[in-house]
């Protein structure tokens, strides 16, 4: 996970941080952590390349339990802490995972699930005691050695899409036969983009079980700075972690940005931002207003990525090269990209196809040749995850949609995108999501589901308003055709709308959503 040589060198530096408790875990401490779980899994008998998953919320112990599978030359997988048991079930039978590492908070469900999965021959429980099912993390490391293993091998997350457009799947990618120790190009590559250091202060505000924040706390701790991970994101709590801790970098989603700019306007002239260097976001397009409103905030430190958990390829970009080009991602600096129709032709610029690209990494889904062949192209040559987007004359990727929610609506496709990326700039609108519901005469109709604001009614009179708004930035056929309003949206915890969960309220039973 990191060179080790921190513990040696700095062994008193914090390698992260609680933010709610303020509890704080030495490079030395760390390091010991590390090497007695290391230990225990290459005790338990795994195997390289073998299986374990862990499920949890952010807490004290996440990094450990990850950094462990990357001393051993195994494959980890982190599991999204809001699964029931039958879907904690799915993946830790789907994922051939051996050993579970879970927490007092989530050991209930844990423990039904378990009663589906014969195979996990071990289930450790970081924070409580040892039980008729579950073993303490204290009693199971107890007579570990705390020094490194002598046989290190590099092991890899093999983490799970979302399950927002399907069963959820993993993305197995090839693990090289190294050493924890040799530099890996991708992490120089990204240390080099992001300007990463050894004295960074990073803020993690999303769940460590997502691949972005994941990665980027293990690429930090391996370079020595220190992480401050929150539990859960909180707009004001998170400005007056900047502060507290001079924070130099941190990594966000657009909701995220969204909430904070709809802080009271005395809250954020407050906030002292002034330490932040670098601010990354990636996950979901972030309406255009939105990021010109945090770019005159902050300033130009707000850097934007894309680039699936697959690995297909990735863009970036800095603020001044958005500012540029508004709206799009950034430009390809991994991988080879391609814009094709539904028939693999290219599309011209300026227009809407499916993202391919000449894959920057291999990968597969794990035990599911069906689907790995599904996301390639019918030479095997490119690979996709589904994205809508179109390229400019610069070279710049702007993403439309997911292929699975585009709206065709009397013949016309619509990607519902746009009209999102509108709602939420509303100082009414919380969150919005807007697909496709069944409409007898065009086949589809474009819905809005509101969350409102706090103070403000969900009523016949806010709908009018917001029809009002769209129709006003927007052609017809892409505003809302109706309006309904949640008190909270199905959004996952890593910010991505899970907007399967509302649009199949509107299509009851239909085995398709084809008309």
């Amino acid at each position: 996970m990191y060179p080790g040589k921190y513990a040696t060198e700095n062994p008193d530096r914090p390698a992260f941080i609680m933010a709610s408790t303020g509890e704080a875990v030495s490079y030395r401490d760390y390091e010991e952590r590390v090497n007695r779980l290391a230990h225990l899994l290459q005790r338990e008998g795994l195997k390289q390349r073998d299986h374990y998953a862990i499920f949890m919320e952010n807490n004290a112990w996440y990094m450990e339990s990850c950094a462990a599978g990357e001393r051993t030359g195994l494959y980890y997988t982190c599991i999204n802490s809001y699964l029931t048991a039958d879907e904690l079930a799915y993946i830790l039978n789907n994922s051939e995972s051996r050993i579970l590492i879970t927490s007092r908070a989530k050991k209930d469900v844990a423990r039904d699930a378990l009663k589906q999965c014969p195979d996990v021959k071990l289930a450790i429980v970081v924070d409580d005691a040892s039980d008729d099912r579950f073993t303490s993390l204290q009693d199971a490391t107890r007579d570990c050695p705390s020094t490194p293993l002598e046989n290190e091998r590099l092991g890899l997350s093999m983490l799970y899409s979302s399950g927002t457009t399907g069963k959820p799947k993993g993305i197995l990618r090839p693990m090289p036969d190294a050493h924890p120790l040799d530099q890996i190009p991708l992490y120089t590559f990204l240390q080099k983009l992001w300007l990463y250091r050894e004295d960074m202060i990073y803020l993690s505000p999303a769940p460590l079980y997502h691949s972005a924040p994941q990665a980027a706390v293990n690429f930090v701790i391996r370079f020595g700075g220190t992480v401050i991970i929150m539990e859960r994101f909180d707009p004001e709590e998170y400005l007056r972690l900047v502060e507290k801790y001079r924070v130099t970098h941190s990594q966000l989603v657009p909701t995220m940005f969204s909430r904070m700019l709809k802080l009271p306007e005395e809250i954020r002239k407050q906030a002292d931002v002034s330490s932040l260097e670098v601010a990354i976001h990636a996950a979901a397009p972030c309406p255009v207003q939105v990021k010109h409103d945090m770019i005159n905030w902050w300033g130009p430190i707000i850097h934007e990525y894309y680039g699936a958990t697959e690995g297909l390829g990735f863009t970036a970009s800095n603020s001044e090269e958005w500012l540029a080009h508004p709206g799009s991602v950034g430009k390809v600096l991994l991988g080879d990209l391609h814009i094709l129709d539904e028939e693999m032709n290219p599309c011209p610029l300026g227009v809407s196809g499916t993202v391919w690209f000449k894959t920057a990494t291999e990968f597969e889904y794990f035990n599911d040749p069906e689907r790995t062949k599904e996301a390639l192209s019918p030479d095997g040559t490119m690979s996709t995850v589904g994205d809508m987007g179109y390229i400019d004359e610069d070279g710049y990727l702007y993403l439309t949609d997911r292929a699975t929610f585009m709206i065709v609506s009397g013949g016309v496709n619509i990607y519902p995108q746009e009209c999102e990326n509108l709602l939420i700039t509303h100082p009414k609108v919380a969150d919005a999501a807007v697909f496709g519901v069944p409409n007898e005469d065009f086949g589809e109709e474009v819905k809005a589901v509101i969350q409102p604001m706090p103070a403000h009614s969900p009523d016949a009179e806010l709908a009018a308003e917001l029809d009002a708004f769209c129709r006003a930035h927007l052609s017809p056929q892409k505003c809302p055709r109706s309006f309904d309003f949640e008190e909270q949206l199905p959004r996952l915890p890593t910010g991505k709308l899970y907007k399967r969960l509302l649009r199949d309220r509107y299509w009851g039973n239909k085995t398709s959503r084809i008309v």
